[in-house]
């Protein structure tokens, strides 16, 4: 008889807002439970395909996490599966070493909690089913530099073997490093299958008769963590060969939305040209709610506008948002310039001015000599954790440029609002 299971990881359940609490309470709240709604999702998938057990990677929680409110929803959950004769198998990833939930919630004896110590756990089955072993290795603290592999315990002869490990392999971008180690050294291992957690990005590697997946994570929580967010469904057919299938959970799926308004003079066609970006991404959304990161490029003359009146902007694209349906505005980031005035001899002053600020005062050496020697006075006063806010010492000197040129637009948007009042 086939073995299914459920494999998912990096649910970070309960995990705090940041800046969204403060702009927009419904998107908010929206974005505070969907960790919940997609981890219900999850269950509801196990229950429906009537799976035998679910396998949790690691970093179930989001760190030290005082409130016991989390515990009583995943203990509801749990009682859920443990009615339904699924059997869950938990491993704790860095963020769950430092939970107190971890070590205070008391599950059923359905549930399987590895420790510090490799476990390996033979799955009750019939005399005619092949037999399945489930391994799994947790650590108690948020930190693990080495290698986790030579750890575990040797496969089980004659049956399926079935791994969790919490790991960064070979390094991803935004990860720490978390008990490194490389494709190749999974596959010659010796396990079938390999149920890892701790990179938020999905992946899917079969070599040499070894299955090895990332699931990526059930929800995102924020526009780093864009676009659809998944677990995996695998059966392990008689013949025990491996079928993986992406299952999609996520409530909210953030992603960023480019409108070029190269072009575009008037606001109400700008704002037309946002209700037919977000239809578009809408219409690409896999989730039930899109939440949308506008980024505005292209030369028009609105450009000052835009940025004297930022919370407008934001509000008109908001309503339209509202409108198309189940559809957010996260943040709106303006990077359009006006026209360049060499191209029109009638051109408004303001934009000549805008060319020698460049040309003549944020590409001199002493304007950017000033500027470094500012940064990195106020570099020196942060806390070490935050010093990389202004960008690493190789990306220093393209962040001034970037601030210079956006400074400058800031300052001509509100020069030109002065002008506009004076001639009105």
């Amino acid at each position: 008889m086939p073995y299914r299971f459920v494999h998912a990881a990096d649910i970070h359940l309960d995990s705090p807002l940041k800046s969204l609490a403060l702009r927009d309470p419904e998107l908010a709240e929206l974005i505070g439970n969907a960790t919940r709604r997609a981890f219900v999702g999850l269950v509801d998938l196990c229950l429906t395909e009537q799976v035998d057990a679910l396998l949790l990677a690691g970093d179930l929680y989001d760190g030290d996490q005082t409130s016991m409110k989390t515990a009583r929803f995943l203990a509801d959950q749990v009682r859920r599966l443990h009615a339904a004769r699924v059997q869950v198998f938990v491993i704790r990833g860095n963020h769950d070493a430092l939970s107190r939930i971890t070590k205070e919630l008391t599950f059923p004896d359905s549930v399987t909690v590895f420790g510090g110590r490799a476990g390996a756990i033979e799955v009750a089955r019939a005399s005619t089913d092949f037999p399945v072993t489930i391994h799994g290795l947790s650590f108690a603290q948020p930190h693990a530099p080495d290698s986790l592999l030579d750890r575990f315990r040797p496969p089980a002869q004659g049956a399926v073997n079935i791994a969790l490990m919490h790991t960064s392999l070979a390094g991803a971008p935004g990860h720490d490093n978390y008990a490194p180690c490389s494709i190749a050294d999974l596959a010659a291992s010796g396990f079938d299958y390999w149920a890892l957690g701790h990179i938020h990005k999905r992946s899917v590697v079969v070599q040499d008769r070894c299955t090895i997946v990332m699931p990526g994570m059930p929800q995102g929580r924020d526009i780093g963590e864009s676009g659809a967010k998944s677990v995996t469904l695998v059966t392990i057919a008689d013949d025990r060969s491996i079928h993986v299938e992406e299952r999609f959970t996520s409530v909210a799926q953030f992603g960023s939305v480019p409108i070029d308004l190269t072009g575009i003079e008037l606001w109400e066609d700008m704002i037309e040209a946002v209700t037919k970006n977000l239809n578009l991404a809408r219409d690409h959304t896999k989730s039930e709610h899109l939440v949308a990161r506008l980024h505005f490029s292209g030369r028009t003359p609105l450009a000052w506008r835009m940025r004297r009146d930022p919370d407008l902007l934001r509000e008109d694209a908001a309503h339209r948002a509202f409108i198309i349906g189940k559809s957010w505005i996260e943040k709106v980031e303006i990077d359009c310039r006006a026209p360049d005035a060499r191209a029109d001899a009638n051109a408004d002053p303001l934009i000549e001015l805008r060319r020698l600020i460049d040309e003549e005062v944020i590409r001199s050496d002493a304007y950017r000599n000033e500027i470094a020697g500012i940064a990195k006075e106020l570099r020196s006063q942060l806390p070490p954790e935050c010093r990389d806010l202004l960008g690493s010492e190789a990306t220093f000197e393209d962040l001034i440029h970037v601030l210079g040129q956006d400074g400058a637009e800031d300052v001509l948007a509100r020069m030109h609002a002065a002008a506009d009042t004076e001639t009105g």
